[in-house]
């Protein structure tokens, strides 16, 4: 196979292919399927094709052209796209040729440190390959940034080879955001009648992230226990870190659907659409769900373990404008009663949400997707421009 893809890298480069992967061949998500989509509208002569493993081809939407990691196809695309577009890596390794042109996504603002920042925790350092990492980012011609913090983080932990050209940053916000700008009201309850949610039920998410000193998903509190403590008005949904599968192992053992696993859900913008809140711990998820202006709930038992092995830029428990994004709670005590008391939605979280925003979604206003496409796929804007 490898001989093949050798001689694949002596054809002509194809000006009217590109290729997208994310979360390493998990299948269509994230930045490049907002991409994918606007660039169908933008650029239709330009052909699309996925990078997806074996074990997740079943997450293909129909029509979607697609390749299986590893095989002649995949590696003949990898050889002759002119365009290259993901949120990771591509797995495997391929050789990147004058001519092509690769966007780094990225896929959320980094809280938790990344790259060679890692190399100051023992525990990180040592799953970590980061002459690999280094590598990979010699590849990079633009690094796509959602905000001023992300820009500074990447060159930082991403450099550029000393021996090479330096990749471009494009400050021109997330993709994926776009729709929580262009939806509407009856979009909206479509996705929330779907995922049975009842009519004047409000609808909190629970999206944490995974944790790099545990196995397997162990929340840090219990959504049966949440639901029954606030009642038939709310219900709440549970989003595991894509690393634990496609379930959290939740079960509602009431039998009323106060208690959602939404795991396997395939579009996470969905989920944060139809919530009304967000609880969530470390996860790069608050980041995107704040464009939503929708309250936002830090649940953080484990904030001093998390910061300690992990590493973090800021304090997101801090309470200070622009680093917090609403309530913190340590406790379920405190997260339950942070939602009777409506702390939750005070004018206080709101206030440090509207500093959360600016600070981290500065350029996200719907249009991120189009601007992408333009700059990347050098298609021209409108007389009107943007």
């Amino acid at each position: 196979m490898r001989a093949a893809y050798r001689t694949d890298l002596h054809r002509p480069l194809d000006p009217n292919l590109a290729v997208y992967g994310a979360y390493w061949n998990r299948g269509v998500a994230c930045n490049p399927a907002a991409i994918h989509a606007k660039a169908r509208q933008l650029a239709p002569h330009i052909r699309g094709v996925w990078a997806v493993s074996s074990r997740h081809r079943d997450r293909m939407p129909p029509g979607v052209p697609y390749v299986i990691e590893g095989s002649r196809p995949y590696w003949r695309a990898m050889a002759t796209a002119t365009y290259l577009v993901n949120n990771s890596s591509f797995p495997g390794g391929f050789t990147k040729r004058p001519g092509q042109r690769y966007l780094q996504t990225h896929h959320g603002t980094p809280l938790k440190t990344m790259g060679l920042d890692q190399r100051a925790y023992p525990a990180l350092a040592r799953k970590a390959d980061f002459a690999k990492i280094l590598a990979h980012v010699g590849q990079w011609d633009f690094s796509l940034s959602a905000n001023p913090h992300s820009t500074d983080v990447w060159d930082r932990v991403y450099p550029a080879p000393s021996d090479g050209p330096a990749y471009q940053h494009l400050d021109l916000g997330y993709p994926r955001n776009d729709v929580y700008f262009t939806a509407t009201a009856e979009d909206i309850a479509k996705i929330r009648a779907q995922l049975g949610i009842g009519e004047g039920q409000v609808a909190l998410l629970y999206a944490p992230t995974h944790r790099d000193y545990r196995e397997g998903f162990a929340p840090d509190l219990d959504p049966e226990h949440l639901a029954r403590e606030l009642g038939e008005q709310y219900v709440v949904l549970v989003r595991a870190h894509y690393f634990y599968g496609r379930s959290a192992g939740i079960q509602d053992p009431t039998g009323t659907g106060r208690v959602l696993d939404v795991t396997a859900h395939p579009r996470i913008e969905e989920l944060c659409l139809a919530a009304d809140a967000l609880i969530t711990d470390y996860s790069s998820l608050t980041f995107d769900y704040a464009c939503l202006d929708r309250p936002i709930v830090v649940h953080a038992p484990d904030w001093d373990a998390y910061r300690t092995t992990r590493g973090t830029y800021f304090d997101l428990l801090s309470g200070r404008p622009g680093d917090t994004p609403g309530t913190v709670t340590t406790t379920s005590d405190e997260l339950v009663e942070a939602f009777r008391t409506g702390e939750w939605r005070s004018p206080a979280s709101a206030a440090l949400r509207t500093a959360f925003r600016k600070r981290f979604c500065p350029y996200d206003d719907g249009h991120a997707a189009e601007r992408v496409v333009r700059r990347f796929f050098g298609v021209p804007f409108a007389s009107r421009g943007r």
